[in-house]
Formats: C-alpha cells, sequence, structure tokens
C-alpha cells in the first residue's frame, strides 16, 4: 500500500494534466470557430475589369452600379469599388473596379489590374454600345485581343492555366436553367470556401454525367470569366426612325454578338442606364458570378433591347432560331457589309488647325507691300487727305469784272458777294458771264435812274450842283444788306446751281427794299448853294 503522501502527489498530477487538456481543447474550440467564420465572410479581393472604347459607356455604367448619379470621368486606368452586402448574413465587403481609357495606347496599364496574383480573383467587362452598332463587333474582338495577348504575357503555372481554363469549361456544362424553386446557383451559397469563378471539380459518386460542348463553344479559352455588355439599347428606337433599321437587322446584330460570346464562354447582357433596363439584373449576375449568390433569373432573348444571356445557356441551336427572320440578308454575311455606317448629313464642324506663319517670313512680306506704295508727298496725296485750310488748287481763282459787278467768292457752302465800284464799271473791263447775273442787274438799274434824270445832257453826265452821286448812294445800300466778306476758295468745283438760288434770293430781297425806300428827286437850286 502507497503512503498517503505519494497517492496524493498522484492524484494532483492527475488533475494538473486534466486542466491542461482541457484548456487545449477550449482554444481549439475557439480557433476552429473564428476559421469557420472567416471562411463564410465575403473576400476583399475581388475585381472587375471594364473594357471597351470611349464613348461606350463604361462610367456612366459603373456608376450605376455603385449607385452614383454623378459619373466622374478620368483618363488612364482608373479605380473604382462597388459595395457588395451579403443579406442572410449580415456581411459586406467592396469589390474592386479597374475602368480602362479607350484610346488602345493604354493596353499596357493592363499589366496593374491583372496579374499572376490577382489572376483567379478577377472578372472581365466587354462594353460595346448600341447607338453605334456597326462598330460593335469591331470594338468586341479589338478588347478580346488586347486581352488574350495580355493574359499570354503573363508568367502562370501551366498548371494553373489548366485549371482555370477548365474551371470555365465546368461551368458551361453544369449550368442548370433556373425555375421558382430554385436558385440557378452552380455553386451553393454556403460553400463560401470555394472560388465562384473557378469552382473545383467534383468527387463524389453522385457526379454528373457532363456532355461535350459543340465546336465553336469557348474555342478561345482565356481561363477568365467574361461578360460583354451591350450598352445604350434605348438607341434602338432611334436607329429605326433615323437610319431606317428593321427587325432583321437587330437579329442579324444579335447573332453575330452570341456567336462571339460563345467562343469566348462570355455572358450577354444588353443594359440602358438611361430607361433602367437591366442594370439591377446585371448587378445581380456579377455578385452571383463573383461571391455565388443565388441568382434565379432566367436566359431572355424576346425583347431585342433587353436581351440576357447567362453563360451555359447559349449554344448554336438557340442562335440559328434567329435565321428565320433574316429575309435581306445571310447569317453567314460579313457583319460590316450588312450594318455600315450611315453617310453624315451635316458633318460636325471642327476649328481650323492655325499654322503660325514664321516671324521672318511675316516681316519680308510686310516689307514688299510697303514697297509697292507711293512715296508720300503733294504729288501722291490724294485730294481726300488733304488738311483742312488748304486750298484744292494751286493757281488762285479768276476773278470776273465788270461793270458795278458783284462777284461770289465760294469758301463754304454760304456763299457771298462783293460788289465792285464803279472806278472799274468805268473801265469797262469784265464780260458778263452767268457768274455775273448781278451785275447786269446793277448796271439796268443806274441806266434807268440816269434816264429819268431832268437836265442831264448825256448818260451818267449831270451838270452844276444837280449832279446826284447815284454810286455812292447805290454803294451805301448795298453796304447795308451785303457781307464784303472775302475767304480762300476751298471747293474744286463750284455749284452753279447753288449760286443761282442765292443770287435770285438776294435779289429779290434788293427789289423789295428798294421798292420801300423814298425814291431819290432832283434838288434845285438851293441845294447846289447848300
Amino acid at each position: 500500500m502507497a503512503p498517503i503522501g505519494e497517492k496524493d502527489e498522484r492524484m494532483g498530477t492527475t488533475l494538473a494534466d486534466d486542466d491542461e487538456n482541457e484548456s487545449q481543447t477550449l482554444w481549439a474550440t475557439i480557433l476552429g470557430e473564428v476559421q469557420s467564420s472567416s471562411a463564410t465572410n465575403l473576400p476583399s479581393t475581388k475585381s472587375v475589369l471594364v473594357l471597351g472604347d470611349n464613348e461606350s459607356g463604361k462610367t456612366t455604367l459603373v456608376a450605376r452600379l455603385q449607385g452614383v448619379e454623378e459619373p466622374k470621368k478620368g483618363s488612364g486606368l482608373e479605380y473604382y469599388y462597388i459595395d457588395v452586402k451579403d443579406d442572410y448574413r449580415d456581411d459586406q465587403t467592396h469589390a474592386g473596379v479597374w475602368v480602362l481609357d479607350g484610346d488602345p495606347s493604354h493596353t499596357g496599364l493592363l499589366k496593374f489590374a491583372i496579374t499572376e496574383e490577382n489572376f483567379e480573383n478577377i472578372l472581365v467587362l466587354l462594353v460595346a454600345s448600341m447607338a453605334q452598332p456597326w462598330s460593335i463587333m469591331e470594338s468586341l474582338n479589338k478588347w478580346a485581343s488586347y486581352l488574350q495577348e495580355h493574359v499570354d504575357r503573363l508568367k502562370l503555372k501551366p498548371e494553373d492555366r489548366r485549371e482555370y481554363e477548365d474551371s470555365l469549361v465546368r461551368f458551361f456544362q453544369e449550368y442548370t436553367e433556373p425555375d421558382e424553386n430554385s436558385s440557378g446557383n452552380q455553386v451553393p451559397s454556403h460553400r463560401r470556401d470555394v472560388n465562384p469563378l473557378h469552382p473545383t471539380a467534383s468527387h463524389t459518386e453522385e457526379d454528373k454525367v457532363l456532355l461535350p460542348l459543340g465546336e465553336n463553344t469557348l474555342s478561345q479559352n482565356l481561363g477568365i470569366p467574361i461578360v460583354v455588355v451591350i450598352t445604350k439599347s434605348d438607341a434602338i428606337s432611334t436607329l429605326e426612325k433615323q437610319h431606317d433599321f428593321k427587325e432583321e437587322h437587330f437579329d442579324f446584330i444579335q447573332q453575330h454578338i452570341r456567336k462571339f460570346c460563345l467562343h469566348y464562354g462570355a455572358s450577354l447582357v444588353y443594359s440602358s442606364v438611361k430607361e433602367e433596363k437591366n442594370c439591377d439584373l446585371l448587378y445581380k449576375y456579377l455578385v452571383h458570378r463573383i461571391y455565388g449568390f443565388p441568382f434565379s433569373s432566367p436566359a431572355y432573348v424576346v425583347e431585342k433591347d433587353c436581351v440576357f444571356v447567362p453563360a451555359g445557356w447559349d449554344n448554336e441551336k438557340k442562335i440559328s432560331i434567329l435565321y428565320e427572320n433574316l429575309n435581306t440578308m445571310k447569317a453567314d454575311d460579313c457583319f460590316e457589309d450588312v450594318i455600315t455606317k450611315p453617310i453624315t448629313r451635316k458633318p460636325i464642324q471642327r476649328d481650323a488647325e492655325v499654322v503660325a506663319e514664321d516671324e521672318q517670313v511675316f516681316l519680308m512680306k510686310q516689307q514688299s507691300i510697303l514697297n509697292k506704295q507711293p512715296a508720300p508727298g503733294p504729288a501722291g496725296e490724294s485730294p481726300a487727305r488733304q488738311a483742312a485750310g488748304v486750298p484744292a488748287r494751286t493757281t488762285p481763282p479768276r476773278t470776273q469784272t465788270t461793270n458795278n459787278t458783284v462777284t461770289p467768292i465760294s469758301s463754304s457752302p454760304k456763299k457771298y458777294f462783293h460788289y465792285t465800284p464803279h472806278s472799274a464799271m468805268e473801265a469797262g473791263k469784265g464780260t458778263p458771264t452767268s457768274e455775273g447775273m448781278l451785275a447786269n442787274f446793277f448796271n439796268s438799274l443806274l441806266n434807268k435812274s440816269t434816264a429819268k434824270t431832268p437836265g442831264a445832257t448825256k448818260a451818267g453826265d449831270l451838270t452844276g450842283g444837280r449832279r446826284i452821286n447815284l454810286h455812292a448812294a447805290m454803294e451805301q445800300e448795298s453796304d447795308r444788306n451785303v457781307l464784303s466778306i472775302r475767304r480762300p476758295v476751298m471747293q474744286k468745283s463750284r455749284d452753279k446751281a447753288a449760286v443761282s438760288r442765292e443770287a435770285a434770293a438776294e435779289l429779290e430781297r434788293l427789289q423789295k427794299s428798294k421798292k420801300m425806300a423814298p425814291e431819290a428827286k432832283p434838288n434845285g437850286p438851293d441845294s447846289a448853294a447848300s
């Protein structure tokens, strides 16, 4: 029998071991719970890459997926994020969105969006616009080739690359069309430890028999899930009205796009942010493909402006249904030959590019122009450019001198007259002209006055104290009524009509004043004495 002390020591060692085992079990339980809960959290490493031409609606589409009303445009490679929320587990995260500029010169920036590390966590959106249907296929083929070139340059392990390609093939083969009682989700929503973009193969006994794909299905397998989005589907009505597009044209476009999607294993969505068509459906389908959320919307190809074809649903037989509506064209016709770009009726007016002329050439042209102009001077000046106050002609004006002549002097619009004294009249110089109308008038007045004077032996000759100085009387009368201001002649040509009118008005006024003045009478003998 063991001593009492030794027994107590063994019991204490046993209790200590039990406590240690219990603590280890508790920590293991806590770590397990944390690990299991972390597996159900939404990952934050998922991202979407958006490719397409400029003006195809990429920025507007991303803004609608974000719930933003005013999109912000940038250049190069832009980065946004979309809020993703799991209502069933009260969890949320952000999905990154890369938007590449439509200029092909920026394709080198793809190395920042798709790398070897995030290859399994990215989805690609190829965007084209229905507003320009003639460029849809060209745009899709161009960006798909850029994507393929970049993927081929990545240093992926061959086994990893095959695994990514096989996952897309299985996604097509395992697709089941959803109904009201089914979520239509290939990857169960509670299996968050499985990557929905690249699900692994199942090896249970209940594996389904997978049918082989068609000849053209996934013929261009890039190992990346692709969704083709045709934006601005509301432009279909405009195409029908303005460009005379018919129903068969849109069927022809759709069958070409769906064939392209089959080659790359892509889904197809027609959307319109303006009319809110398929925007919510696109968001739900993206989170379904990226995070494995439930998705129950079936394929829809009835309405031509809101087509939806999920990956795995389509095949060549379903596409051939569209051939029945093609009457004036064939399904194998070249896309660019049928859907041609219309001729612009009103070309866009663009500002012409102005090239600046060389400074020295410009100065030489100005110098040659100046050399051709006449030298400034009296001979080269125009009469219209003569300074004010300078006579228009160098020779002095000719003065008509007649008997008792009033000569008009023109300097301004107003004409002035100068009365010529009797001394000039007696000299007998000057001849009456059209400008000497007043001279004849005054001569006739003098002759009449002399003829009426009694006792005169000769015309104009009075004797003794009976002589009357008619010349002085006429000069006094003229001085009271006529201005005798002389001014230089400013005009080269005289206005004869104006001179005649003013002369006639002046004569009429003198005649009136003559009638009102008392008639001169011959003086008697007393007057001579005085």
